[in-house]
């Protein structure tokens, strides 16, 4: 507010004080050449010297410097306090500065543009329009009708009928309407939003519905020529799709104009929602968007999915964390400053080196603006004294031989300066290569996603040309016998390609040239490394990174000459990406007719059983069989209902409201199904047994039947499982003596019950001749089940009558354990603990002697 204020009502020095001030050709001039490189660092600097010179004679220069100098986003406000200060000083200085700032949008010459020309103006466009506005805004430019003319001109018909007229227009509205919404009555927030501010920037209602008008008549413009180029994009696929799928591969030309279609699309769509949201409004939404806008190379997102029927498609991963593993990248942008992805980089060092470009043309070119401004006349006093021509002259090579001096001093600073930043760049080199080498070294040992993650966002802390094209070597040139490490590094490459293209670029490269030459060398040699090279092309494709064209021309090339090594590289392919290209809708077809190929190969060649077993697990591999689905098993309502509160609801927190259902159940009817799911706790969670217990407790308060059932159903249960000693019924057997525990705990069962069992357990067929059928001598499964059912119940037995029984049955245990010999260590811990939670005193005996 203060600053427009000053700017309102300037007070302007007098011209006696400006006669005080520096005036000289010189000072003047380096003054003007510094205007042309305003940054927010040198800001200061600069307006000290604007306050020491006078710049009455030289406002135009002052002007022009300023109209070409190449400002960004943060020099903005820079130049907008030293234009302030020069409007507050010299009152003809923002009439030429409109005049000149304004010139940047007139059209210029029609002709052929080079894409740099293009992107070099609509950056200067962009950059003068937030000057104009900030100007505006602090009261430089008091009428804000000169905006009504820029805007007319960005949304003209016209500019809509060349592309690249319209994304510029497109990406100017989208800055004037987030920096000037008051132009288009739009709400401002903000949280220093002054009321009286606005209100004093004179923008009529008139002008806001031009504004207004204008804008959204140009964005409904562009919405229909999105959705023109939408239809096109869609057209050219459904074109390309019947290329490929008739001939198995596109021609230069069309995948060309393909991307270049793609490309703009993809341009003109960011540009259009940016605008949309600008202006407050949804982004425009494509119909049946399709593959459209996805962002893939090549031939991969030419072809839709024609092919299959939506009603077969099969998923594409076979699991969750295969799919994220493939598809969602971490995104470096979010981690990482842009600056160090080379975003920001490039932009600030082409400014500096522009500007080093520009000094140095300037030095030596002094001679010649001394020349011009003699003639020019600025320097007529000089002339006038010396009316003679050899005065003029001595004079002359007087100035020349001091002008050459400063330039050999300034010559000199320079190398020095050069010298130091040579020398300081060379340490930095030398680090960067250390921190480079040990990153390098970690390579190998990055087996995991988030190793390779975390190393991935090291990486572009180190981020250059040179170490980018040493991270790709150190990748190509992984072990050939480290298969396991390919699709991590697949994953690092695609993860750097979306901010460094280069990367994968030049690993592709590599790994072409390399198939190339091993599958021309013809030889039986390096069998590991051409596995190595076809896998890692492979994982690629799973990223897609490798087009899937190439993955094609290389199964190709493998089948023309179907012999020797190359079936292993055509099988190792297919099963690397073989399944992820069938599943693929836009693969699928050609897949097909390869795996068809390939099998018809294998029929007529006369392969060893080696490769015939290659070919099959890597055709199985990609096309599975079909076979019938299982038939599920369809049960009553009423049981599904049992099933559901016994298997599923059963937790602690709901044990009484499934206690209330089930005694609600039609008890003759139901009481069969319900004992049989009662039964089937090896079924469910081996933690929910003693909610079974619990349940079977109380359901026999009321059905005395039931409990019982249930207990002689368990005990006929253990008791099979020592007549069977079946391996594959342990986990069961183990669920029944925890349920015969816990049925114990709730005082379902009395402990004669319990210490029958255990004995039943070791004396259980020994002296018959099955005893090492029923019971072999390194067995200790029945040691296990003993465990499960004391450390479920035996806390219980600490005092009387049962305290002494379980004494006495820990005497017999301990000679049945000792009958065993050597004893498993898991076996051995566990009777460690049981013996310290139970009988801690009691004395483990060594032998059976004792």
């Amino acid at each position: 507010m203060a600053l427009r204020q000053s700017n309102l009502n300037p007070e302007r020095p007098d011209s006696g004080f400006l006669r005080t001030l520096d005036s000289s050709i010189k000072r003047n001039t380096a003054v003007i050449k510094k205007l042309k490189q305003i940054n927010e660092e040198q800001r200061e600097a600069l307006m000290d010297e604007l306050r020491s010179v006078n710049l009455s004679k030289f406002v135009s220069e002052a002007v022009t410097a300023i109209c070409d100098a190449k400002l960004r986003s943060s020099d903005i406000q820079a130049a907008v306090q030293i234009c302030s200060l020069l409007h507050q000083r010299y009152k003809d200085f923002a009439p030429s500065l409109i005049q000149g700032l304004l010139k940047v949008f007139s059209p210029g010459k029609p002709g052929d543009e080079s894409d740099t020309d293009r992107n070099l103006k609509a950056m200067k466009k962009r950059s003068t329009l937030k000057l104009l506005l900030e100007l505006f805004f602090v009261g430089v430019i008091e009428d804000g009708g000169i905006f009504i003319n820029i805007i007319k001109d960005l949304t003209s018909g016209e500019m809509l009928k060349d592309r690249d007229a319209a994304q510029t227009s497109l990406t100017l509205l989208s800055s004037f309407a987030r920096q000037g919404r008051i132009f288009l009555g739009l709400s401002v927030s903000g949280p220093e939003i002054h009321e009286e501010f606005f209100k004093g920037l004179n923008i009529t209602a008139d002008q806001k519905k031009v504004f207004r008008k204008a804008c959204y008549s140009f964005y409904d413009a562009a919405a229909e020529l999105l959705q023109s180029e939408h239809s096109s994009l869609r057209l050219m696929e459904h074109e390309n799709s019947k290329i490929l799928n008739a001939k198995g591969e596109l021609s230069d030309e069309n995948i060309a104009s393909y991307e270049k279609l793609r490309k703009s699309y993809d341009h003109l769509y960011r540009n259009v929602s940016s605008l949309a949201e600008a202006l407050d409004m949804q982004p425009p939404i494509m119909p049946e968007d399709g593959h459209t806008t996805r962002v893939t190379s090549g031939e991969e997102g030419i072809s839709s999915a024609s092919g299959k029927d939506s009603s077969v498609v099969e998923p594409i991963w076979d699991d969750e964390d295969t799919r994220t593993f493939y598809e969602c990248l971490p995104d470096l942008r979010a981690f990482v400053p842009a600056v160090l992805l080379g975003e920001a980089e490039p932009k600030s060092s082409e400014q500096s080196a522009k500007s080093q470009d520009q000094t140095t043309e300037i030095l030596p070119e002094s001679d010649k603006g001394q020349q011009t401004t003699h003639e020019s006349g600025e320097v007529s006093t000089e002339s006038d004294a010396l009316p003679e021509a050899e005065s003029t002259e001595r004079v002359k090579d007087k100035e020349e031989k001091d002008k050459s001096k400063e330039l050999d001093k300034e010559k000199e600073k320079e190398k020095d300066n050069d010298r130091k930043g040579e020398n300081e760049k060379d340490k930095l080199r030398s680090l960067e290569g250390t921190n480079l080498d040990a990153l390098l070294q970690r390579l190998p040992g990055c087996v995991s996603r988030d190793l390779i993650d975390q190393l991935t966002v090291e990486f572009c802390y180190l981020n250059s040309k040179s170490n980018r094209k040493k991270l790709v070597r150190a990748l190509f040139n992984v072990p050939r016998t480290s298969l396991e490490l390919l699709p991590y590094y697949s994953r690092m490459v695609a993860t750097l390609s979306t901010c460094m293209k280069d990367v994968s670029s030049i690993l592709l490269q590599m790994l072409e040239e390399e198939f190339n030459f091993l599958i021309n060398k013809k030889d039986q040699m390096n069998i590991e490394t051409k596995i190595r090279n076809i896998r890692f092309i492979g994982e690629l494709c799973k990223f897609k990174i490798a087009p899937p064209g190439l993955v094609f021309s290389c199964l190709k090339a493998c089948l023309d000459d179907f012999t020797h090594h190359n079936i292993d590289v055509a099988c190792n392919l297919l099963e690397t990406c073989g399944r992820f290209l069938y599943r693929s809708p836009e693969t699928t077809i050609r897949m097909a007719n390869m795996l068809e190929i390939l099998m018809r190969l294998k029929n007529v060649k006369n392969l060893d059983p080696r490769h015939s077993t290659l070919v099959e697990n890597a055709y199985y591999l990609c096309k599975p069989p079909e076979r019938s689905a299982r038939v599920a098993k369809v049960r009553p309502p009423l049981h599904q209902y049992i099933r559901k509160l016994l298997f599923s609801d059963l937790d602690k927190s709901t044990i009484e409201h499934v206690l209330r259902q089930l005694r609600k159940l039609p008890w003759n009817e139901c009481e069969p199904y319900l004992l049989k799911c009662f039964m089937k706790v090896h079924k469910g969670k081996y933690g929910h047994i003693h909610l079974i217990a619990s349940l079977a407790a109380g359901l026999s308060r009321y059905h005395d039947e039931f409990a019982v059932a249930i207990v002689d159903e368990v005990l006929e249960e253990i008791r099979v499982g020592l007549e069977l000693n079946d391996y594959g019924m342990q986990q069961r057997r183990i669920a029944y003596m925890r349920f015969l525990g816990e049925l114990y705990n709730y005082e379902h069962v009395d402990s004669s019950v319990i210490f029958e069992t255990l004995y039943l357990i070791l004396i259980y067929g020994h002296g018959t001749l099955e005893q090492d059928v029923l019971d072999p001598p390194e067995d200790c499964f029945r040691i296990r089940l003993i465990i499960t059912l004391l450390e479920t119940c035996g806390h219980y037995f600490d005092r009387g009558s049962s305290k002494r029984k379980l004494d006495r049955f820990l005497i017999h245990f301990q000679r049945y354990i000792l009958s065993k010999g050597a004893l498993p260590l898991d076996i051995e811990f566990d009777l460690q603990d049981l013996f310290a939670d139970l009988r801690p005193n009691m004395v483990r005996y060594t032998s059976i002697e004792k």
